[in-house]
Formats: structure tokens, sequence, C-alpha cells
């Protein structure tokens, strides 16, 4: 039945309640246990009953249950609490950014295809959603002034349910957007604000809903809306689902759309954030709009737009990254290489490594490489092999120069930490924790939590979790129709008093979700020791097309029903944010087992180490610069082995080992208190070590000084005076690229022959024929270092030479450099080119080396 209008209907708050609807629209309630106890004590059943959704609640609520809220004293003295503590929140007074940054009139737009804020807003599938949504949320807590940008997904991401073998179904579930925390954005006549994208043939409209993350604006695109084809309806419909077609259109709509709507909705950003490259095309129409409101040309535009433009990669993995056939793309923004006076293959080549290869794809992550001023990786290993990977892009550069910086995760504690352990750290850590979760002197503090007080919190988390784990596996099982035999056997499973290990994750193969279970004969003797048992909680969703990531959580099933195993095994489904936070809280021991270097940073075991957890990982991501052996334990020291078979059976085998004879005895050594005072000591260093770094407000933080604020000087400074800078450097790129064939070293004098002792000062000096360049245009350098065994030179130092004299085009030049280590040495000269305004002097990939 097709109605013949529609309406909202809202709950009728009683006096004295009004502002309920303020807690509810705004999600800072997802990182304040007081407002969701508020919530819990409103109606504890209802909350659990609309999955932690407080919008959807105060629209079920029974009208008396809210007119005895408001008669309850306690209640209302609760609740004026948490709107005061509200007001004063989104007042923003002493913000770290106001006081350290006063008077930057700055502006971020955060671009994401996915932000993990709350599981009641499912616009999000694994750790890189989770990751932009603690970024936002401690980017509010810090008071930066920056803005998402997203898609309201009408279905989301898909709910995991298991056959009878244990095979992985798909259910999607259509969202209510009017039940959730997030609210249309209307203009001045009432409607809807929307924003429309060219697509061959069509026009596409998108409504814009906005989401409110504590002090900072989220805006979601939702093509679901009446002027659409029904085909186009279903662009916003699910998270990369679809076909490469679907795929170019949803990035279209997210980084173009996105970019109009922030215009529809009065918010001009000076900086961009392009998290990942499905958001590739908020720079490229960034740079449109430079071509048609400046008249420049697309040199010139794209000089002024990646100064402000900020990309962070998330992925080694080459199936993480998006490639288009060139025909789709051309299809799709054949208008927009028109609009940037570009040829077809001048855009194309945008995309591609090889500029002049007419078969290779159009791979997003390499445009918003080429139209960023800014990349990084998120991690330091991540940062080292990411370098490695892309670069061909710059293809005489050194990989360790090649310019994408590193900025590492780390996640929302508030959002994280439960509330037991919030309470623990405000009595010993002092509620500052909350705010400068980076200061280290605050962690210190942790020493003096009591030893019985911190264990005794940690074993009601544990109790916590194993009671939610039988009731979800009681649930499971019922839905599976299973015998009432097996569903009263998953009442008794597991041991509130064990060691548990979680594993909670993607189910890609790259990350070795089976790496435990190679040997179950072992596995099982570790599990079932006499007086000191075992237990292991697995979860997560493989993506719908990834069949071998499917059988590993078949396997994982199948093993469960091992007589040996399956009261210590279990796999929970449908992972989402709820079931991480049971599992970060309540584990002992957080498992992680990536082949090495595949996982760019993890952060469910950061989630982890804040709640006391102790981290069993392969050295990748961010544990390889975390641990120490005080902390954790780490699955071999990072070899690499060709067959990966003999890989994955020599480090389970390592595994099994610090199962056997590190971890299993260091947490059931008890005193006669019987308490685990060597793995709680352990517990309190890597709180202690590991949560001043590893937090999402250090990350927020970061991002600011090394990356926004420096964006945002460079594309001031390149937009001024009608974009004279951006001219210009476009101009001087222009001539420096069609003279640089031209420009020779033709010699180089160094030091005589014979051996130097440490602390000797080499000089040298080197003659350059410039061709048509002059010395201010180039930069020479002196490379000195020690040689491998390759006789290459290992992390060299790099000094400048300096012009001392010239004949015609050729120039010479001079430099020094002390030598402050033995061994055999090499030096090198390289030319690179200078210019005032270059972000760093081998973004052009032009280099002459001697």
């Amino acid at each position: 039945m097709r109605p013949v209008r529609s309406f909202t209907v809202t709950p009728t708050l009683p006096e004295g309640l009004e502002r309920l609807g303020d807690l509810v629209a705004n999600l800072r309630w997802t990182w304040d246990h007081g407002t969701i106890a508020l919530f819990r004590r409103l109606d504890a059943d209802l909350w659990e009953a609309t999955g932690h959704n407080p919008v959807l609640m105060l629209g079920s609520i029974e009208q008396d249950r809210l007119r005895a809220a408001a008669s309850d004293e306690a209640f209302v003295a609760h609740y004026r609490g948490i709107c005061q503590s509200l007001d004063e929140y989104m007042s923003g007074a002493a913000s770290w950014y106001g006081a350290s940054h006063a008077g930057r009139e700055m502006r971020v737009a955060y671009f994401s295809a996915e932000f993990g804020l709350t599981e009641c807003l499912p616009i999000y599938s694994g750790g890189m959603g989770v990751l932009a949504g603690d970024h936002l949320k401690a980017s509010s807590d810090l008071g930066v002034p920056i803005a998402g940008v997203g898609l309201l997904y009408q279905q989301g991401y898909f709910h995991q349910y298991l056959n009878v073998d244990g095979w992985q179904q798909e259910r999607y579930v259509s969202n209510d957007f009017y039940s959730l925390p997030v609210s249309l954005e209307r203009g001045a006549d009432g409607g809807p604000v929307t924003v429309a994208v060219g697509f061959p043939g069509r026009t596409v409209t998108a409504q814009i809903w906005r989401a409110q993350v504590g002090r900072i604006p989220l805006y979601l695109l939702d093509a679901n809306t009446a002027q659409n084809s029904p085909e186009d309806r279903m662009i916003t419909d699910q998270l990369y689902g679809g076909d490469q077609e679907m795929r170019i259109q949803q990035e279209m709509l997210l980084g173009i759309g996105g970019l109009r709507a922030l215009q529809a909705v009065g918010w001009s950003p000076s900086v961009l954030h392009l998290n990942e490259g499905h958001a590739a095309f908020a720079a490229l129409e960034r740079t449109r709009l430079l071509v048609a409101g400046q008249g420049l040309t697309f040199a010139e535009a794209a000089e002024a737009a990646l100064a402000g433009h900020v990309f962070t990669t998330h992925t080694p993995v080459l199936a993480g990254h998006d490639y288009f056939p060139p025909a789709l793309v051309e299809r799709y923004l054949g208008d927009y290489s028109q609009a940037l006076g570009l040829s077809r293959r001048e855009f194309l080549a945008l995309g591609r490594r090889d500029a002049n290869d007419d078969r290779e794809p159009f791979c997003m992550t390499i445009l918003a490489m080429r139209l960023a001023g800014h990349r990084n990786a998120v991690s330091r290993l991540h940062g080292e092999v990411t370098r490695r990977m892309w670069q061909g892009l710059w293809p005489r550069i050194p990989s360790e120069e090649v310019p994408i910086k590193h900025v590492s995760n780390g996640v929302h504690f508030r959002s994280w930490i439960s509330q037991d352990l919030n309470q623990l750290y405000d009595r010993y850590v002092g509620p500052r924790w909350r705010e400068s979760p980076a200061d280290e002197q605050l962690w210190r503090r942790v020493e003096a939590i009591p030893t019985e007080e911190l264990w005794r919190t940690h074993e009601r988390r544990r109790e916590r979790l194993v009671a939610f784990a039988r009731e979800r596996l009681q649930v499971q099982l019922r839905r599976r129709g299973a015998p009432a035999s097996e569903i009263a056997l998953a009442e008794e499973a597991l041991d509130p008093e064990a060691l548990t290990i979680g594993f909670a994750r993607r189910f890609a193969t790259y990350k070795r979700a089976t790496l435990l279970l190679r040997d179950t004969q072992r596995l099982a003797g570790i599990l079932n020791r006499p007086g000191q048992p075992v237990q292991v909680i697995f979860a997560g969703k493989a993506h719908p097309k990834d069949e071998a990531g499917k059988e590993l959580i078949r396997q994982i099933v199948h093993l469960c029903r091992d007589e040996r195993l399956s009261q210590r095994i279990v796999f929970l489904e449908d992972y989402d944010m709820n079931v991480a936070r049971y599992l970060v809280q309540g584990c002992d021991v957080w498992l992680n087992t990536p082949l090495r270097p595949m996982e760019a940073s993890g952060t469910s075991g950061m989630k982890a180490a804040a709640n006391g957890a102790l981290n069993v990982s392969t050295p990748d991501g961010w544990w390889d610069e975390a641990y120490a052996p005080a902390l954790g334990w780490s699955i071999g020291s990072g070899e690499a082995y060709e067959d990966s078979q003999i890989q994955d059976s020599v480090e389970s085998s390592v595994l099994y080992d610090i199962l056997e004879h590190e971890v299993v005895p260091l947490f059931y050594d008890r005193g006669r208190d019987r308490l685990p005072r060597g793995w709680i000591a352990r517990m309190k260093a890597a709180m202690r070590n590991l949560c001043p770094m590893f937090n999402a407000t250090r990350v927020a933080s970061e991002y600011v000084e090394r990356c926004y604020l420096p964006s945002f000087d460079h594309a001031a400074r390149m937009s001024a005076d009608g974009m004279a800078r951006s001219r210009q450097l476009a101009a001087w790129k222009s001539r420096v690229r069609d003279q640089w064939a031209s420009l020779r070293i033709e010699s180089v004098d160094g030091p005589p022959d014979g051996a130097l002792s440490v602390g000797s000062k080499i000089g040298v000096r080197t003659r350059v024929s410039l061709g048509g360049l002059g010395p201010d245009d180039v930069l020479v350098q002196l490379c000195v270092g020690r040689l491998d065994a390759g006789g290459a030179i290992a992390d060299p130092a790099i000094a400048r030479m300096h012009a001392v004299s010239s004949d015609g085009d050729l120039h010479t030049f001079a430099g020094e450099m002390e030598i402050d280590t033995s061994g055999r040495h090499g030096l090198a000269v390289r030319v690179l080119p200078k210019h005032d305004d270059l972000l760093d002097p081998v973004e052009m990939g032009l280099v002459v080396w001697a």
C-alpha cells in the first residue's frame, strides 16, 4: 500500500524531560557512560531490545514510563546533570585546539566511505570505519574544526548468520533513517537540502542527513529519493556492495557529491582529508572548481588544490585498492576531463603508474596520491611497506624517501574502555585521563591501582563476556534449528574463570584466523590442561565475495563441535561494535596472527590493551612498533619464508610454545591470595606504556599539527593574490620538466684515497651542467653512509651542497660532512628540483644521480 502523503511521529516528552531529544540526537552518548546509564535507567530491557538505539527507544517507550521518570526525583537529578554536562561539552570552552591554535581559521572535511560510531548506525564494515568514527570523536573532544562526509546506506553492511554446516550467510536489513540518530538537513523552505551529480545521460540527486558527533557534524548522502530512477536509488543501498559500476557511482557520490553537500550546507573546508582512495574524486572536484571559478589551467589549479589535501592509505593488500577499467572511467568522467582541459590520456594518467600504458586500469589510490600534498600510512611498518608499494610513482627516488609519511593509528578510549575500568582510572589515574590520554605522566599512575582491585575489576568483565557469549550462542543455535541438547550445552559453554583468548576481525585469508588451529591435538592439550583451562572466542565476518574467508569460518565452526574442544572454542556470529566491546573488555589475551607485513595497523589490540588484556601477535602493523617483552608476546621476530605453508607451520608452532610455556603458566601462577601477580604486573606495564601512544587523541592532534595546519598554511599561500603562487609554481614545474633531461653531473671530486678516522670531515665538489636551469632551481645533495652487503649506501646522511662558481651553464657545488661511524662507506651526489613552494623536493619524482 502506497501512502498519499507521509509524516513523522515523534515521542511526546513530558514536562521536565524535554531535552531527552537533545541527548539522543547527539552521538556523544556513544562515549559517555553517564548518558548511557540514563538511557538504561529509563528502560533497561528496551535499551537492549532496540540494539542500543536511544532514538528508537524513545519512539517505542510507553508514555506511562516517561511520566513515571519525570516524577522520579533521582532520575530527574541524573537527567539534569547529563544535560548540564552536554551543554558544557558543546560550549567548547578550553578545548585543546582553541587553546593551542587560537585564531587559526582552519576547517577540515574528512571524507570516508564508512564511519563506525555505534552499532545502531550501521554504516561501517570494519576497522577502517571504526577508525574514522574514533577520529571524529577524538576531534570533537579536542575541539578540532572538522566535519565528516560519507554515505547513508539504506541497508549498510550485511548481518551475518551461519547455516548448519557453518557456512556464512548474509542478510541485509533496511534501515529506517527516522529511527536512527540522524536528521535530514532542510533548507529555508523546509524541504530537504539536495545535491546533484552528473552520471552518463542523467543526473543523480542525493539528500543530506546529519549525524551530530559531539561538536562535529557528519554529513551523509542518501540517493534513495523520489527524483532518481529505481536503479539510481540503489546506489546508497549497501556498503561495498554491487559491481564495479556501482562502486564508481558510490565514489562519485561520496567525493563529488560530498564536496557539493558541504557547499550546500554552508560548510566551506580549507583542508580535505581523504580517508582511503574511495574519496579521491573530492580532490578532483575541488580542482575542477578552481579551473571553472578562477580561470586556471589544470596544472595551476592542481597546485592550489593539492596544497590543501591530505590522503591516508590503509592497506598493503592490492585487492583493497579500487581499480576501474578505462572505458568505465571515460564513460562516467569524460565530461570531467573536458572541464579540466585534459585529453583522455592525460586524464586517465592521473590514476595510472604508467601514463603511456593505455591498457592500465585507473586506480583511485594513485589518483589520491597525485592530488594530495600530504600522504600517510597508518603505522611505522605500513609506512615502509607503502613507500615500497608505490615507489613506481617516484621511480628514481629511493623507497625510504618516497613522500609518504606515517601517522600511527590509535583508538578513542572513552568509546571502548569498560565502565568498571573507567571508574578505576578515574579513581587512581585521575579524571584528566579522559581529556589528555596522550599524557605519559598520567599513565604512570596506573602503578597506584591496587593489584586486587584491578584483578577483580577485570574478572567481572570476563564473567560478563562469558554470560554474553552463552546467551548469544543459544540464540545462534535456536536460529539454526539445533536440538535442545546442544542448546542446553551452550548454557554451560566457557568458564568465567578460565584464561580467555579473543580473536575477532575481518576474516581475510592474510589474517590467518586458523593459525591457532593447525595442530588440533596440541591445541586440545593446551585448552584442557588440568587445573589450567584455556578458552578461545572467535568472531568476525568474511566479505560476501570472499569464499576463502568463509571457508576459514566454516573450519572454526566444525572444530567447535569436536568433543575435545566444544566447550573451549566458540564462534560468535554477526560481529559488530557491541560484540567487539564485550570481547576487548573481557578477554585476558588478544590474539592477532596476520601474515607480516599485510596488516596495515590493526586497532582491536589497542582497545584490548587499554582494557587490561595482553597482546599475542605477529610483529605486524601497530605491534611491530609497540611490542616490548614486558608488554605482551611476539610470534616470531618478523622472519619471512618463501613458502607460505612453511611460514604458517613455523609460526603456529611458535604460538603453541608461547601459550604452553609462557602465557598459561604466567596466568595461573597464583599465590596464597589467588592473584596472578606476574600477569597483573604485565597488565599494568602494557597500560602504562601503550595507552599514551595508541589513542585517538594523540592521532587527531598529530594530524592537526603535522598535516592539517601545514596544509592550511600552504593552501593559503598558494591561493593568495589571485592564485599567483599556484600559477608560478605550475609554470616553474613545466619549465623544469622540459629542461630536466639536459641536466648532467659532469664530475665529482671526493676525499683522497686511503682510510679516514671517525670524526674526519670530507669535502666534495661536483660540477653540474644545468642546461636551461639555474642554481636556484636545483638542490644538490651529498649523501654519505655505510655500505650494506650489496654495496649500496644504507641509511645515508644527507647534506646540502652550495654553488661556489659558474662557467656558462656549468656550475660547481661544494659540501662537506663529518664521518661519525667506522666501516666501509660510500658517497653519492644527486640533484633534485628546488622551489620554495614544493612541499618535498622529491615530490616531482625528478632526480639526477652522479
